[in-house]
């Protein structure tokens, strides 16, 4: 159940944001913008929030949904919207607002969807690295320490 109110915070954000940015500013067509919106979402929600999020932590998710919500709403973009507009900088102003308030909703999911194992903190990565340990066999077989000159 988190995972669904979570899509629809994110749905409702990227919505309004692409509501006021592409229909408001740039005449899009509602219909057109509410495909990108659902596509957006959908594509952004499995790629930045489930797998770049536990992995990369908040920055690197974001750098991430800002990326796909450029490309996104451009590749989407160019084949729904009819007329002469620039779609560039469309894309560009709506990619930085949205990954904006994904900074915001990551320390959501970060804190009421993915919780447990899926997020580790900083302390707890480092123990993890401070006790990894390599385990490695000599090819040849002679131990140079049992030899005696």
């Amino acid at each position: 159940m988190e995972h669904v109110k979570a899509l629809l915070i994110k749905f409702i954000m990227i919505t309004a944001v692409l509501w006021i940015v592409l229909s408001g500013f740039y005449d899009v067509a509602f219909a057109d913008m509410l495909t990108i919106s659902i596509l957006l979402t959908g594509a952004s929600y499995i790629i930045g929030d489930l797998f770049f999020l536990p992995r990369f932590e908040n920055w690197g998710a974001s750098l991430a949904d800002l990326g796909m919500a450029f490309a996104g709403i451009l590749f989407v973009g160019s084949f729904l919207v009819e007329g002469t507009i620039d779609l560039g900088s469309a894309a560009i102003v709506s990619a930085l607002i949205i990954a904006a308030g994904e900074f915001f909703f990551h320390k959501y999911m970060a804190n009421e969807v993915l919780t447990g194992e899926a997020i580790r903190s900083d302390e707890e990565k480092a123990l993890i690295r401070k006790y990894q340990t390599e385990h490695s066999q000599e090819l040849d077989g002679d131990d140079e320490s049992d030899k005696k000159e």
